[in-house]
């Protein structure tokens, strides 16, 4: 890490330096040395369930009531929390994994989304300490506040307890020689308990506790399979996070979270720039079935030249026009069947297109929609194969794709991380790239051609551009015939 200038603050200017791209051939791409300031905050829980994302989302509308800039964020791979954190602040939220991302690109893909920000709240993932095994703190929200540098507050479900918190909170802090917790929240209590704590957490245990959330009698936020329901599937979800923002003004020192989060250090990181390719059109499936995109990931395909064009599978008579490229994404397929079966021109739209050669990419639930059928529901049938629900998780967790052969985003033997989270199985699910956890424990996976990649991985762009480039270079060379 270079020496951090004195300010640290964001106008500082930046050093450019050019050098080039692995993986992206000849192409090149100029990179800056920033220092800046970002006042952030994340925001960790004891375990999952301790109320993480109720806090969080509380403490983000009532930080945007105030009229505050507010940036969000999310340890590890997960697609729902930043689904609320954006519908909360109207401003999209990233994800911070240092499984998917180099220390220096996780550090650059905070600064460039919290650069216009007042202030950036980032929420853990699991407890602060779990990492991607159960014996280790790598992929952790204890490993990203390292990453980045950032100040943790340990949010504590304090239901049914009172000075056995203490001892929770000491445990935290005791466990690694620098924790990096700087304050506790507990939630679940009633002000008059946290009031009485609060003042043996300062003097116990020499961290400040900003209060507490109370326990809201007919405020829950519903759960499935894959976490929490989708932000638009919850009703009256305004009127919800206005009601949890007012409790969280009423009893979180907001202005002691503000203080905290300034006190942040700078950050240093190399920033990319990705070289501009020839402009192409590439459809996107956006709607209640398909919805689960990294913003960031998505990025990358507009920074190379690419015109994202969303369609709905669920409701479009036929993909758009003048399109080079497709992009089905994740979601939940399965929970509206009878409408992707019944919206027949679109399945053959999207089944020509491919037999056509279109170049597409299509994960976990957009890899189901291509599939003959999911749950005895005829979709797409550009490939084979039927989709069942096995009742459980299914090859789930990080894995690294290596591909077995050339195709649509790179040459055998390359590689990029990627994560695994469904319930479906498919009778086909592929055999073109081999999936390997961290454990060393692998199988094969996903269909890929030279125009086509279909599996139930799903990756992040940033994890390794050159998959981006390769995909948009395809669809530019479908365009030219």
């Amino acid at each position: 890490m270079d020496e951090l200038p004195q300010s640290g603050k964001s106008d500082l200017g930046f050093c450019l330096q050019k050098i080039g791209c692995g993986g992206l051939g000849t192409a090149a791409f100029s990179v800056w040395r920033a220092y800046m300031d970002t006042p952030r905050l994340l925001l960790a829980g004891t375990n999952s369930g301790c109320g993480k994302t109720t806090v969080t989302c509380g403490i983000l509308q009532a930080l945007a009531n105030r009229g505050y800039r507010v940036g969000a964020f999310k340890c590890g791979p997960d697609y729902i929390d930043p689904m609320f954190h954006s519908k909360i602040i109207g401003a999209r939220s990233g994800n911070l994994d240092p499984f998917f991302f180099p220390e220096n690109t996780l550090r650059y893909l905070l600064q460039k989304n919290a650069a216009d920000r007042d202030v950036s709240l980032i929420e853990g993932v699991m407890g602060y300490y779990d990492g991607m095994s159960m014996l280790e703190t790598r992929g952790s929200s204890f490993h990203v506040a390292g990453i980045t540098r950032s100040p943790a507050v340990l949010i504590v479900n304090a239901r049914g307890a009172a000075l056995s918190v203490l001892a929770t909170i000491q445990g935290f802090l005791r466990f690694r020689p620098d924790s990096g917790i700087r304050g506790v929240i507990l939630n679940g209590c009633s002000p008059m308990t946290a009031g009485a704590l609060a003042p043996e957490i300062e003097k116990e245990l020499g961290i400040r506790c900003y209060g507490c959330l109370p326990k809201m009698e007919g405020w829950t936020l519903e759960s499935r399979h894959l976490g929490l329901v989708t932000a638009d599937e919850v009703k009256n979800l305004r009127e919800k996070m206005q009601q949890l923002a007012a409790a969280v003004e009423k009893n979180v020192d907001l202005d002691g979270l503000l203080a905290l989060s300034r006190r942040a250090e700078p950050l240093c990181c190399t920033a990319e720039s990705l070289p501009k390719l020839e402009p192409v059109r590439i459809a996107v499936a956006r709607d209640r079935a398909f919805c689960f995109y990294y913003a960031d990931s998505l990025d990358v395909l507009r920074e190379l030249g690419a015109e994202l064009v969303p369609f709905s599978p669920l409701t479009d008579p036929a993909l758009p026009e003048g399109i080079q490229g497709l992009y089905l994404g994740g979601g939940y397929p399965e929970l509206y069947t009878e409408a992707l079966s019944g919206n027949t021109g679109m399945l053959a739209s999207v089944r020509d297109a491919v037999r056509a050669r279109l170049p597409c990419i299509a994960e976990c639930g957009g890899f189901m929609y291509l599939t003959e059928a999911i749950g005895g529901q005829p979709m797409a049938g550009a490939l084979p194969g039927t989709c069942f629900d096995t009742g459980k998780l299914t090859r789930f967790g990080y894995v690294t794709l290596t591909a077995k052969k050339d195709n649509l985003l790179c040459r055998a033997g390359e590689s990029i991380p990627a994560h695994e989270f469904h319930h479906w199985d498919c009778t086909a699910p592929g055999a073109d790239f081999r999936a390997e956890k961290p454990t060393g424990r692998s199988w094969d996976c996903a269909v890929a051609t030279p125009t086509l990649y279909a599996g139930y991985p799903h990756f992040h762009f940033r994890a390794n551009p050159a998959f981006a480039v390769n995909f948009c270079r395809a669809c530019a060379a479908y365009r030219q015939g």
